[in-house]
Order: C-alpha cells, then structure tokens, then sequence
C-alpha cells in the first residue's frame, strides 16, 4: 500500500469514501475537572472533563478513531503539585493517567514539564497508562528509552461493507531544551534535535513497521518551515519532512486553526495545513479538542489513498458538562487538593494581584522578590559573598496573555492560604543566584523590556504589549530602579534575537538611589530556569558565577517568608515607570474584574470596556 496521505488534499468528502478521524489534546496540565483551585470556583474554561463528553460525542459520530495527547498532562496545577510532593497519599494510579485509562487514549507523547517531578516520579507514573507513552528525541544516559513510536491498528470500512485494514504509526517529540529547563536531569537523559531525530527514525518507522500513515505528536510550536539546530518550535520544519503525514502541534498553548498564523509562508490558518498537511494545536488545559477527519478511497489496485481531508480544533463550549469517566477517578485527588490548598499561612494588608503589571503595579510580583532576598541573604551569611547587593529577579506567570482573561493572580486582603500562593507563584522552580555586574542588570532588564512594541511619540492608542512575548519572560527586579523608553526599539526579540543593536531602552538605572556603574558587582536571586543554556537570558547566565545552585522551592521560601512575617505589607511602589511621551497614549488588557477595582494610576489610566476576547481594555497616557 503506498503512503495513503500523500498527496493530501483539503475539501470536499467523496460519497464513496471512508473516515479516520483523529483526536487530540494538547497541555492539560493536570486541569482534569472544570475547577479553577487559584480561584478556589468552578470554571467553564478548562476541564478534560469538559472536553471528555466532546470527546464522547465526535467519537460516535464515526466508525474509525484515535484519541491522543500532546504531553504536558502531569505538571501545571494545585493538583499535580500535590500528588508529586505527596505520592503517599496516591498509591495507585496517578490522577491524569487514571482519566486518560478512562477515556480509552491511544497514545501520548510526553512534554517537557512532565519531567518537573523528576524521572522516578515520571516513569512510575506512566508505567500505569494503558496506552504508549512516546519521545522519540529523548535517549537516557540511565535506565531504560520511552517508547520512539507505536503502531496502532485501525479497520475502515467502504460503502460496500468490504473492510480494509490501515496500520498508524505514532511518533511523538519534545523540545530538545527539555534537560536545559530542568538541569537535574542533565546526568540522566539527553534531548536530541527534532529535526536530526526525526529525518532518521520516520523512515525507520516505515519501513520495519509497514505502517500507512504516519502521524507527529510533536509538542513543540509552530515555528518557520526551515529548520535551525536545536529548534524549540519545529512543528513547521517537521511538516516539510517525507513520511510525516498528520502532526499535532502544542507546547505554545495556542490555537491552530486560526487567524494568528494567517499570511505565514506555507501555511493555511483556515483549512488548517503545515506545508500542505494536516495539523492541529488544541490550546491547553482542556479548553479545545482538535479534529482530524481523513478521507480515504481506494484507487483501481485496492490500496487507500487519501481523497480528501480536514482539520479543525473545537472549543469546549462552556456549557459542556463534565464527564464522569474523567470525574469519578479524580475525585479523591480534587478533594484533597482542596483540603491542602485551604491550610493558613498568614495575612496581606493589601490585595495582591497583577492586574497592571505590565505598567509596573504588582504586590504580589514584590512579595516574591522579597521573599527571594530575604532567602538568598539568610544563604550568603558567612560566605565570602555576603556584604554583596542582594537584587532578585521574578516575573508575573499569571498575567492573561494566551491563558485567557482569568489567567491573573487575584489574592485579596486578609487571610494568605497555600491556595494563595499557588497563585503568587504557580511553578516548581527551586531558587538560584547568580553574580552579576551592573553592564550584565542593565541587558537583563533591555532583554525584559522586549515584552513592549515600539511606541513612536505621539502615537494615539498603540498596542502596548508584543503578543509573541510571554509575560513569564518579564522579569521585574527588586532592589533597583529604572525606567523604560518605549519611543526606542526594542533590542532582543522575544526569543532573544538581536533585533537592533544600538537600541537602549534603560533609562536612569538606579540602587539606592544612585546611577548602577557598569563594573558594580551584584547577586540576582532568581529561578532554576533561568540557569538554563538556552532562552532569553541564556547568554548573562552563560557567563557569570552560580552562587546558589538550583536551592530550595520557590514556594516553599514564600510560605516560610509569610509565615515568619505574620501580616504582610507589601507598598504599592512600582521598581519601575515608563519615560513619559506627551500626546502618546498605548492599549494593553487585563482581567475583566479590573475595571470595577481602584486603578493604580488613575489620572492616567482608563478602562475602555470588555473587548471581543473577554478581556478589559486599557488606556494608558504616557
């Protein structure tokens, strides 16, 4: 039988014709139930058990189906936190891995944050999937290969009542930046390159396996189509390879189909086609399901070939009811979730939320950085860098941006519980520091800075933020001043490119009240994934000293900040402002719940109302 998707064409379904429908999940992220635990509320935007009774219902529409996932399923929530931390208290089963037994998948590749809890958690773990767990690019220095590949097999049936067996093949790859991110399991396994992985082993796969179709589980972005070593977002340059037929893109947490890759080389955002193949990105946490409908015949000599195609990513409408084969295994889990996150620590005077970080209003961003300091200063008592400035860097990783306008930390005054916490900081990072000159703070925060469009004077409602920058990027360090040009380029693009070198955005750069000199040597308190080789800050980190490496958990120093603290009171006094621009005004959004708050800076900002998104937007006047 020769290779059935090739050539692929999208568009009409021949009467004759026979249908596999293929069905994928992307980075959920442990949101099994529709339960927001930050928000400690229901919610109508994620939930695989949302997103199961669609499952159900595109399942029964068809005789021939595969149900798959992307990876990043073990890692992102109050509940994936607890099970890891406290592994007594779930024996049997993992959570995630009950659900997904329950729902019948087929196949799972594994993402990048999977590792987070480390590799014995990780394969005891996924030793209890009643489906193939896959990373082809992964090869361990210890231990036994997850699985490259799987073969799974399908029968179609024509018009005729005749059946035709069709043999899949599934291969499933993460970011070769995987052990970068999470240096521990550096001595443990090694990232190979996408590119590099998969120009050998597809054709491998083909041709010990005999399989039809070939069909990428790749968690990795939707990058350009020519591919670079090492690339983080290879799901593009994948589609150009022979032998790859279907791919299911994710780690970006974005939406494909859609209007945001319109006008990209190679790429059709409404039919839904990486180089003229089939592909989906379903978001993440549940929130969409993609769809994949191949349409086969055969031709004269009894082989399927593919007659025509779609691709499509549904949103789980927000009425969707749960599904109890999700609910019923995870209910346990849920209930102590909630238990843990219900545990008192402290209290805030003030309400903590990052409604305006992005124009430099965030208590609780301050509260971390302090929490940082304070840790780093304990550690560096009686060493030999102890009489030096203690500076901590922190960014805001709940501020909208592609997690939807409820994505923001909202701790009101009063009562601080580990459910507020987790809201403060919803990672396991563990904290490092590193020493750094006052040349090296100074390209941190022009690097940081590349969160903002450039924004000419006298320009009247421009786009503040870039939309290609994540607002886990946007470090704001504790400890200095300074302020930012927006009427300059920004120098780095997102991905740390030099976009223009002559530009300087940092303006009047300030420790205790005077000028930071390039040769002034300081500690920055950060987080374990800055100390990676790759990323924005990779090449400050490359060249200067650890001193602390990879050191407690981030939230476990804030929980132990809090509680010796008592009642926390964290000023409303940003580390940074915009230099003004006279007649400039920029839009930026936030939570929906902002507008009916008091604004940080109300002679100079306006809520405009609720836009198509769901987001409130904002009028800032420079």
């Amino acid at each position: 039988m020769d290779n059935p998707a090739g050539p692929h064409h999208a568009g009409s379904v021949p009467p004759d014709s026979m249908t596999l429908r293929i069905l994928a999940t992307s980075d959920l992220h442990m949101h099994l139930l529709p339960y927001d635990y930050l928000a400690d509320r229901p919610s109508d935007r994620i939930g695989l058990a949302r997103t199961a009774s669609l499952i159900q219902a595109r399942r029964a529409e068809v005789r021939a189906c595969l149900l798959l996932d992307n990876g990043d399923f073990l890692q992102g929530g109050p509940m994936g936190d607890l099970v890891a931390r406290r592994a007594s208290l779930f024996p049997d089963t993992h959570p995630a891995i009950a659900a997904m037994n329950a729902l019948g998948y087929d196949a799972a590749a594994l993402g990048n944050h999977d590792f987070n809890f480390g590799l014995t958690f990780l394969r005891r773990t996924v030793a209890r999937a009643r489906f193939p767990v896959l990373a082809a690019n992964l090869s361990m220095r210890r231990g036994p290969d997850f699985a490259s590949f799987c073969v799974i097999d399908r029968s179609l049936t024509d018009p005729q009542g005749n059946r035709h067996p069709l043999r899949i093949g599934i291969i499933g790859f993460l970011p070769p930046q995987t052990e970068e991110w999470d240096q521990d399991l550096r001595p443990l396994m090694h990232s190979d390159d996408i590119m590099d992985c998969a120009r050998r082993l597809v054709p491998r796969l083909r041709e010990t396996t005999g399989v039809d179709l070939v069909v990428a589980l790749a968690h990795t972005g939707i990058g350009p189509p020519d591919p670079t070593p090492r690339m983080e977002h290879a799901a593009h340059a994948l589609a150009t390879l022979p032998g790859i037929d279907v791919l299911v893109a994710g780690h970006t947490h974005e939406v494909f189909p859609g209007p945001r890759w319109q006008g990209r080389p190679g790429i059709d955002a409404l039919r839904g086609t990486l180089s003229g193949k089939p592909a989906v990105m379903p978001g993440f946490g549940g929130s969409h399901l993609g769809v994949i409908d191949l349409h086969f015949t055969t031709d004269p000599q009894g082989r399927l070939t593919v007659a025509s195609f779609s691709a499509r990513t549904e949103a789980v409408a927000p009425a969707t009811p749960a599904s109890a084969l999700v609910a019923r295994p995870v209910a346990a889990a849920h209930r102590a979730t909630l238990r843990q996150l219900s545990t008192r620590i402290g209290r805030s005077a003030s309400a903590l939320n990052s409604h305006f970080a992005v124009i430099g209003h965030d208590r609780g961003l301050r509260l971390v950085n302090l929490a940082q300091r304070w840790h780093v200063r304990q550690r560096l008592a009686g060493t030999a860098h102890e009489g030096l400035p203690v500076l901590s860097a922190s960014a805001p990783y709940r501020a909208g941006g592609r997690g939807g306008p409820q994505h923001y930390t909202d701790v009101p005054a009063g009562t601080l519980s580990l459910r507020h916490l987790a809201d403060l900081y919803s990672f396991p990072n563990r904290i490092t520091a590193i020493r750094l000159t006052g040349a090296q703070l100074r390209g941190w925060l022009e690097r940081s800075a590349s969160l903002f469009n450039h924004i000419p004077p006298g320009s009247r409602d421009a786009t503040l933020l870039n939309p290609d920058f994540p607002a886990y990027n946007f470090d704001v360090i504790d400890g200095i001043s300074w302020r930012i040009d927006l009427s300059v380029p920004a120098r780095f693009h997102p991905d740390g490119r030099l976009a223009c070198a002559d530009a300087a955005r940092i303006r009047d750069l300030t420790w205790q009240t005077r000028p930071v000199a390039d040769d002034q040597i300081f500690v920055l308190a950060t987080n374990s994934y800055r100390l990676a080789t790759c990323g924005l800050f990779s090449p400050l980190v490359a060249r200067n000293t650890v001193i602390l490496d990879r050191d407690a958990m981030t939230r476990d120093v804030l929980r132990r900040y809090v509680r010796r603290q008592r009642c926390i009171r964290v000023p409303d006094r940003p580390n940074w402002t915009f230099v003004p621009q006279p007649d400039t005004s920029v839009l930026f959004e936030t939570a929906p719940i902002a507008l009916d708050r008091p604004l940080p800076e109300p002679d100079r900002l306006e809520g405009l109302g609720i836009g198509p998104d769901g987001f409130a937007m904002m009028r800032l006047t420079l």
